[in-house]
């Protein structure tokens, strides 16, 4: 009788391992992390979008769609505090993004998440945007706690020939030159290929090759759907309808990251490794409707604090979510990725430096309360909006001179942003403040309306963003209580914030003589 069982025991270990490989082989999680750049709240199809996102929808509604969800205005910011799990206030990276010849990166005293996934027996992968800084090569990807690394190391590029151009100030010169790479060489082979499909297939070729008894950390930072419009022909063809230009390749681009997001979530299949996979999406950031995006009906855009520029597109799908096909209102930041997964893998956060991120695993797949209660969207003393706003120059100065609020010790004149449970306030001037209609709803005479209404902006607003996530009731002349514990609130950080780093531009970083953007300190 007991060899009988212990045959059948043994038949039955076979056949699971058979059945579930990449199950059985590692306890650890593998974890596909895919940030999508400058897609916007309006432009997935579950958001009502004119645009269609069948693999986006679909992954999604088999696992948890964060509706509650931030990020930063800015691709680097986001970057940074999902790497970090920290402020950007507490690594001095407060004010814009990294420009190409700016010579600083992410403090390399900062821990990153793949460094802590890999201490964790992870094998890291990275393929796309980096936009952490990389003017020497200490501040590279594989540097940083990546195995691996293809892609590219500034902010966008051309989607074809993989080429920047920018103006090097100090030398009073535009200088376009190559920015790919591989490991850290220069990767110049792939002149025409098209980088969402590049991108994509580099990600399918490693998600084919891993190990199935080695957990896998793959952050895929496609280069979609930031500018510039760029998109082969097949994918803009279904979208005919729209009228507009910019919206129309847009949505070609979009429809391309789709398919890209769909193939390597089906290479995880086909490998086996998907019924052990946590797979997070996310945008980096609001929408930029100069390039054809969309955050209707939420107020502003990328670069802004309003709810257009940081409330994100962002769900965790995979056979692991517990609540599966489930919608969290609960409030999630970006910064919160990084001891959500690190806590996913078994890690240790020793050796970090205090983090602002929670781990928020419990509130994402089995739906309790988020440990989250509150929220800095950024305090930038230094900031300026550098895109026009529509009919916005009626009023920068709407009483935004103003530099106390009831004794308070927070300057009300500098851009900063708080959110407490459902509660918003915003100081200073918090970028473009338009209600940007939706596509195809964008006729003159209703943009003209929509500006000419917009109610003049105050050193102080307040919102509730539960009720009011549009921002359009502002409402701090009827909660000052709740007004001066937010001020307080930002004056606390404010204490604890780093002096901002924002260097003047190096004319060493000039790519002539080798012909590609990369280190040069």
């Amino acid at each position: 009788m007991a060899e009988a069982v212990s045959l059948f025991l043994l038949v039955l270990v076979v056949v699971l391992i058979c059945l579930f490989p990449a199950g059985l082989a590692s306890r650890q999680p593998h974890i596909v992390f895919i940030l999508a750049d400058d897609f916007g709240w309006y432009d997935v199809g579950y958001h009502g979008s004119e645009i269609k996102t069948p693999n986006l929808d679909k992954l999604s509604a088999a696992g948890v769609r964060l509706e509650n969800y931030y990020v930063q205005p800015l691709c680097t910011p986001s970057r940074n505090q999902l790497m970090t799990g920290r402020y950007q206030i507490h690594t001095g990276m407060q004010h814009q993004i990294i420009w190409p010849c700016q010579p600083y990166c992410v403090p390399l005293e900062e821990i990153l998440l793949p460094q802590l996934l890999r201490e964790a027996g992870y094998a890291t992968h990275m393929v796309g945007k980096w936009h952490l800084g990389m003017y020497k090569k200490d501040c590279l990807p594989t540097r940083r706690g990546f195995d691996s690394y293809f892609g590219y190391l500034m902010g966008s590029e051309d989607y074809y020939t993989h080429v920047r151009c920018s103006l090097i100030t100090p030398l009073n010169l535009t200088r376009c030159a190559l920015d790919l790479r591989e490991e850290e060489e220069v990767a110049a082979g792939y002149k025409g290929d098209y980088s969402t499909e590049l991108l994509s297939q580099k990600a399918t070729r490693i998600i084919g090759k891993h190990d199935p008894t080695k957990p896998l950390f793959l952050y895929v930072a496609l280069q979609a759907v930031h500018a510039p419009l760029q998109v082969p022909e097949r994918y803009v063809a279904p979208y005919a309808f729209i009228k507009d230009p910019h919206r129309r390749s847009y949505a070609g681009m979009v429809s391309a990251m789709d398919e890209a997001v769909g193939n390597i979530s089906l290479a995880l299949r086909q490998t086996g490794l998907w019924g052990n996979t946590v797979l997070i999406f996310s945008t980096d950031n609001g929408g930029q409707t100069l390039a054809g995006g969309s955050n209707w009906p939420l107020r502003g855009r990328k670069w802004s604090l309003w709810e257009g520029g940081v409330r994100g597109v962002g769900f965790v799908s995979g056979p692991l979510v517990k609540r599966a096909g489930t919608t969290s209102r609960e409030l999630i930041h970006v910064s919160d990725w990084l001891p959500t997964l690190v806590g996913l893998a078994g890690g240790s956060l020793n050796g970090t430096k205090p983090l602002d991120g929670f781990d928020v695993w419990n509130t994402i797949s089995h739906g309790s309360a988020s440990p989250r209660l509150e929220l800095l969207h950024n305090i930038d003393p230094m900031y300026n909006d550098i895109a026009p706003c529509p009919g916005g120059e009626r009023g920068l100065g709407r009483g935004l001179s103003e530099r106390s609020w009831s004794g308070s010790d927070f300057n009300v004149s500098i851009h900063a942003a708080i959110r407490s449970a459902n509660w918003k306030l915003l100081t200073g001037y918090p970028g473009c403040d338009v209600w940007f209609p939706r596509p195809g709803h964008n006729d003159s005479a209703h943009s003209s309306s929509e500006s000419a209404t917009r109610p003049p902006l105050k050193p102080v607003m307040l919102f509730d963003v539960e009720k009011d996530p549009e921002e359009r009731k502002e409402v701090s002349a009827d909660f000052p209580a709740v007004v001066e514990y937010l001020l307080g609130r930002l004056h606390h950080h404010q204490q604890s914030a780093l002096p901002i780093n924002f260097p003047d531009e190096d004319k060493r970083c000039d790519p002539g003589p080798v012909g590609a953007w990369g280190p040069w300190a």
